[in-house]
């Protein structure tokens, strides 16, 4: 395989030629994200970042982005090595560009590579599996507890809290929710997630009497006009993703709880408890709306670990008293 000179200077004009082209593919790639697989702002924001990085890359090696073969991607994500980036952030941008590339190949665009160096082939690190990192009752009922509940805004947040938890949803399912999804009488609510798949999550009775207090007490001082939404922000209108990310952030500081809390520290808290008390893996699957079981796995290594430590601590107190009892002897 004859060498490449990625280091060769590209003038602006080539460069910039490149670069357009490969956008435009880019662009009809998000369009059919968008449109037939359903994928949200969010993820499309992602892809256009990773893959637009990658395209970048390539013409500033001169290379077409249908002629990028697997030694472009590895020397790509070696570089991001370089920068630091983290090993799951390479491992996104890895699968984001194989993605892209094998709908170019399906479409028909991809024009054979030389023998052995398909991007299609492109291999990424193994990320090391991070266990997440979960509130223990205690601290979630102090977390749940820290809005103040004689004012609409308090009530509002306690009302939120309680169904983040309690449901385990995702911030951008709960800021989705209308009034019209709630079903307190049966304690379940449904929400658009991942892929605009709707589910029904359920919940329990005190994420119900605090959305029952909220509906009755506070959303109609806080409401403006016909709004559908179920949780109200500033001039009443539909709360944002960012402003419960405060009040989260906010409860969490009230509450004295030690490490950072954001939103989705209360969905790993309600898989983890759920499993702890026995739920069934698949049913705590089913409410996260999880599409593989092996995203939810990895809460039962963190439920194994916690067993671990109590047994750990449980044995190192015995063996503490009877150190205690042979002294006294």
């Amino acid at each position: 395989m004859a060498a490449r000179s990625p280091r060769a200077r590209i003038d602006p004009a080539t460069r910039n030629a490149l670069i357009a082209r490969g956008q435009a593919e880019l662009s009809r790639y998000l369009t059919h994200l968008e449109g037939v697989r359903g994928r949200s702002p969010h993820t499309l924001r992602n892809y256009r970042n990773d893959i637009g990085a990658f395209l970048a890359f390539l013409a500033e090696r001169g290379r077409e982005f249908d002629r990028a073969g697997r030694t472009d991607g590895r020397a790509y994500l070696a570089q991001a090595r370089e920068a630091g980036l983290a090993p799951a952030s390479i491992k996104r941008q890895a699968t984001t560009i194989k993605a892209f590339y094998r709908w170019v190949d399906r479409e028909g665009r991809l024009p054979a590579a030389e023998p052995g160096d398909s991007i299609l082939m492109l291999r990424y690190p193994k990320a090391p599996q991070l266990l997440p990192h979960f509130l223990s009752t205690e601290e979630t009922d102090a977390l749940v507890a820290a809005p103040d509940a004689e004012t609409p805004r308090g009530l509002r947040d306690r009302a939120l809290l309680e169904l983040l938890y309690g449901a385990g949803l995702r911030v951008s399912e709960l800021v989705g929710v209308d009034v019209i999804d709630l079903d307190l009488a049966n304690r379940q609510v449904r929400v658009l997630g991942k892929g605009s798949k709707t589910r029904i999550c359920l919940f329990g009775d005190p994420a119900a009497e605090a959305l029952q207090t909220y509906l009755d007490r506070a959303r109609p001082a806080l409401v403006t006009g016909a709004q559908p939404a179920l949780f109200i922000g500033r001039e009443g209108a539909r709360l944002s993703v960012r402003a419960v990310q405060e009040i989260v952030r906010r409860s969490g500081v009230a509450a004295a709880v030690r490490s950072q809390v954001h939103p989705h520290l209360l969905r790993h808290t309600f898989a983890t408890h759920m499993l702890e008390r026995g739920a069934d893996l698949r049913v705590v699957q089913a409410l996260l709306g999880h599409v593989s079981a092996d995203t939810t796995q990895i809460y039962t290594a963190v439920t194994h670990r916690r067993r671990e430590s109590l047994v750990t601590s449980a044995l190192d107190q015995a063996r503490a008293a009877e150190r205690r009892d042979e002294a006294r002897r």
